[in-house]
């Protein structure tokens, strides 16, 4: 009798979306206290890049006088290598995973107006074909693109089409003997426009006089011809980034170049975004950690009343709050980064093809990466209006950094889908996994619904370390579920129109998923470095969280207000009430510790 083999434990990953009904465990997280010599190293290099090829040359790149400038910059990212980190080896990039191309988008994020081309060109502009092409189509483009010989934009949105992308009338006409289709039409807000050898264009195809109802996607080379160009777009913000409308006058494209299926050129643009809204989280974080530091050396350096700046308690609590929210920021966006990168590796290990995985991967945590796009680009306004604020008159001055770093983050809550679509998606998305059963949000809901007369049980003050945090988290979750549960059963269907609602519900999701994070990061620093070595990041942490407590109290109480009424109400508000108490916490003494080792090494240092 022979003995069966003794199986392993097989960790089971959480699902998109699973984060408000489901524990995460420290020890499965990554966070950036974990990279690798490697990894720091391509970091390293994005940064040298940035500091030596991009800050030197800021004003003449947003002049836009020099029009060869920006693609020049391009050419040399190309050299290092910096546009071909998701390329495989095989098609002349380095292959790497979803994290480090996490972690490079982050080194650039700094880059202003370059940051943005760089991300056009890696992003939206190779990653279509990248993932949608054919073996021919891939073999023939994405090596000129991983070098920059050929540069790439995306022509997506038109005049009458912004968050409603499949409502574009740009047309594609099929020719009589099927060999090609001429395409007519306008697009607008084209990033790389001015410069761009390869468009990724979207239209809808017309055969036999019938227009198909779902746009299509298309390979265009700018030598095609037909193609004409607006003169560059005068912008508030991104001076320098090539910003173009784009026409198609009978532009003659082989069938040949039909980017993957017909009628498919939404799922492509959906999923094209997923993979921006993350990447925008990561280049935020890096946009957020250089303006921390420019604002703590002129604080150090500006005095006032004999003394710097940075000894005052309001401009301590103002540093302290940047550096916290990006800590948060961090943590969020490298936790989703590696459940991303773990969904891929597990859909590789099924035999997926590779970019069929990524898809696949990135689709999965749809609802984490339109919270992080929202996140990241709120936290980013936030460090560089206060960043204004701490330079003073100097703030608005073009002469100081900060001036261009406001204007130039305005951008991102517009950008990869506006900030109030993306409320609104997140919701939707989660809402539509549980309805196919993907996660089960109804019975935790349900749960929550017959707990809202007792007290949450918040524990001894000497408990240990992260329990009240943990509490918190717990009881923030069932306040999320409580509103969204009693929301979708008694509005129904038409809790789709009620986009205030919708945006109340998204505000809690995400301080619940930025919550998490930053615990779940804290935690696992305390484990790899010692309490005693993570004082100020237990600090941040806390105050986060404490903070927290009121705001999703506050887009509780706004959701509730909107549709309950009567006893029904005023039981749900204690339930609000009481899943979000936390104990008393002295903030300030916190921010103060946060600030000082700020101040003391005249930079972010978390």
């Amino acid at each position: 009798m022979t003995e069966e083999p003794i199986k392993k434990n097989k960790k089971i990953s959480l699902k998109g979306g699973e984060f408000l009904v489901k524990e995460t465990n420290a020890n499965d997280i990554f966070i950036p206290e974990e990279w690798t010599e490697e990894q720091l190293m391509m970091k390293q290099t994005c940064v040298d890049f940035i500091e030596q090829e991009v800050h030197p040359h800021l004003d003449k790149i947003d002049s836009m006088e020099d029009l060869e400038l920006m693609p020049s910059l391009v050419d040399k990212a190309g050299e290092l290598g910096l546009l071909g980190i998701s390329i495989p080896e095989e098609l002349g990039g380095l292959g790497m995973d979803f994290t480090t191309s996490m972690l490079t988008t982050e080194a650039t994020g700094n880059g202003y107006s370059v940051a943005v081309a760089l991300a056009a060109h890696n992003g939206i502009g190779t990653l279509p074909i990248l993932y949608y092409g054919t073996e021919e189509q891939k073999k023939k483009y994405i090596p000129k693109l991983a070098t920059a010989e050929w540069k790439a934009c995306y022509c997506l949105t038109e005049p009458g089409s912004g968050s409603d992308a499949n409502s574009g009338k740009t047309k594609a006409v099929l020719s009589d003997d099927g060999k090609q289709y001429t395409i007519n039409g306008q697009k607008i807000w084209i990033t790389n426009g001015g410069f761009a050898d390869i468009f990724t264009v979207f239209a809808k195809i017309e055969e036999n006089g019938k227009m198909d109802e779902n746009l299509s996607a298309f390979i265009i080379e700018k030598d095609f011809g037909g193609i004409t160009l607006n003169p560059e777009e005068k912008k508030m913000g991104i001076k320098g980034s090539s910003t173009r409308q784009v026409f198609f006058n009978d532009c003659k494209v082989p069938v040949e170049n039909l980017l993957g299926e017909r009628q498919g050129g939404f799922k492509i643009a959906v999923n094209i975004l997923n993979l921006g809204r993350i990447k925008l989280a990561g280049a935020a974080a890096g946009g957020c950690k250089a303006g921390i530091t420019q604002s703590v050396i002129y604080a150090n350096e500006r005095e006032q009343f004999g003394r710097p700046i940075s000894k005052f308690g309001a401009i301590k609590h103002k540093l302290a709050e940047m550096a916290t929210r990006t800590y948060t920021l961090e943590s969020a966006t490298y936790r989703a980064s590696k459940n991303i990168e773990d969904k891929i590796a597990d859909l590789n290990a099924e035999g997926m093809d590779a970019a069929e995985a990524v898809l696949k991967g990135v689709a999965q945590f749809a609802p984490e990466c339109a919270i992080m796009k929202v996140f990241g680009s709120e936290v980013l306004d936030y460090v560089v209006d206060e960043g204004v604020q701490i330079y003073g008159g100097m703030g608005y001055s073009a002469e100081a950094p900060m001036e261009r770093g406001y204007r130039d983050a305005r951008i991102n809550r517009i950008f990869e889908g506006t900030n109030e679509i993306n409320r609104m998606l997140t919701v939707d998305m989660m809402l539509k996994k549980a309805m196919k059963g993907e996660i089960d949000l109804m019975g935790p809901a349900m749960k929550v619904a017959n707990e809202l007369v007792s007290i949450p049980d918040f524990g001894d003050p000497d408990e240990s370390l992260f329990a009240r945090e943990k509490k918190y988290i717990a009881n923030f979750k069932k306040a999320a579920l409580m509103v969204a549960g009693s929301s979708a059963k008694q509005l129904m269907q038409e809790l789709a129109n009620e986009q205030e609602i919708l945006m109340n519900i998204a505000d809690m999701l995400i301080e619940i998923y930025a919550c998490e994070s930053v615990q779940l990061r804290t935690e696992k620093l305390v484990g790899l470095k010692g309490e005693d070595a993570c004082k100020e990041q237990i600090d941040m942490m806390r105050v986060f969280i404490h903070d927290s407590a009121d705001r999703i109290n506050k887009s509780g109480k706004e959701a509730l207000y909107a549709y309950a009424e009567g006893d029904e109400l005023r039981m749900m508000l204690m339930g609000m009430k009481r899943f979000t108490k936390a104990e008393p916490y002295n903030a300030k003494e916190a921010r103060r510790r946060i600030a000082d080792k700020m101040i003391a090494e005249n930079k972010y240092c978390y």
